[in-house]
C-alpha cells in the first residue's frame, strides 16, 4: 500500500533505503576498526590474545547483534569504547561477571534523579583529570603493543609514526558524499591508514627478494 506522496503506510520511504546505507555502511566500518582496536589493547591488558580466545568472529558478531537488537528497541550502540578498556586497565579488574554486575547496578541507579545531581556537581576539573588518565593509558597500551614491533625496518617506523599521529593527534576525515556528509574518526582513520601502507610499502629485504 503506498500513500499518496510516495511514502508507504507504514512511514517508511523506501526510496531512501540508499541513502541510509550509504550513512550506516561507514559507520558499522569505523565500529568494526574500534571493536579491533580495543580488543588488541585489552588483549595487552589482559595477556590473553582475545582475537583468538574466545576470537574476533565471537567477539564481532556479540557486538552486532547487541547493537542490532538496541537499535531496534531505540537504543544506543553497543560497539567497544576505548575508554572501558582504559576503565579496565588502571583498576586491573577484567572479570566479566564483575563488569556484568556493575553495568546492572549503573542502569538501576540512572533511575535515581539524586544520583544524577551528584554527577551533575561533579567539578569539571575532576573529569577533565579522569579524561586524562583515561585517554593517556589508551595512548600507552598502544604503544605498550609495538615492543614486538622492529622500529629499526623503515616500514615499520613509517607505519607506525603515521598510526601515532593520526590517532593520537585527531586527525579526522570529512567530506561530502552528493548531500550526505562523512566522516572518518582518528581512530578508524589511523587504523585505514596502517592498513593502507602495510600493503603498499616493502621492506628493502622484500624487494631484493622480488
Amino acid at each position: 500500500m503506498q500513500a499518496a506522496d510516495g511514502v508507504a503506510a507504514n512511514g517508511f520511504d523506501w526510496s531512501q533505503l540508499p541513502n541510509i546505507l550509504l550513512i550506516a555502511i561507514p559507520i558499522t566500518f569505523v565500529s568494526m576498526c574500534e571493536h579491533i582496536g580495543d580488543h588488541l589493547n585489552l588483549s595487552n591488558i589482559v595477556g590473553r590474545d582475545l582475537l583468538v580466545d574466545p576470537g574476533l568472529h565471537r567477539t564481532m558478531a556479540a557486538d552486532g547483534i547487541a547493537t542490532a537488537v538496541c537499535g531496534a528497541i531505540g537504543g544506543l550502540d553497543t560497539t567497544t569504547y576505548g575508554e572501558n578498556i582504559a576503565v579496565i586497565g588502571v583498576t586491573k579488574v577484567a572479570c566479566s561477571r564483575l563488569i556484568l554486575v556493575a553495568a546492572l547496578f549503573s542502569i538501576v541507579l540512572g533511575f535515581f534523579g539524586p544520583l544524577m545531581l551528584f554527577i551533575e556537581s561533579i567539578p569539571y576539573a575532576v573529569f577533565g583529570g579522569a579524561a586524562l588518565v583515561l585517554y593517556g593509558f589508551i595512548a600507552m597500551s598502544g604503544i605498550k603493543s609495538l615492543q614486538g614491533v622492529d622500529l629499526n625496518k623503515s616500514k615499520n617506523s613509517l607505519i607506525v609514526s603515521v598510526v601515532l599521529i593520526a590517532g593520537i593527534g585527531g586527525l579526522t576525515l570529512n567530506f561530502m558524499f552528493g548531500d550526505i556528509p562523512f566522516t572518518f574518526t582518528s581512530t578508524a582513520l589511523a587504523m585505514i591508514l596502517g592498513i593502507i601502507l602495510n600493503l603498499i610499502l616493502r621492506d628493502k629485504n622484500e624487494v631484493k627478494k622480488v
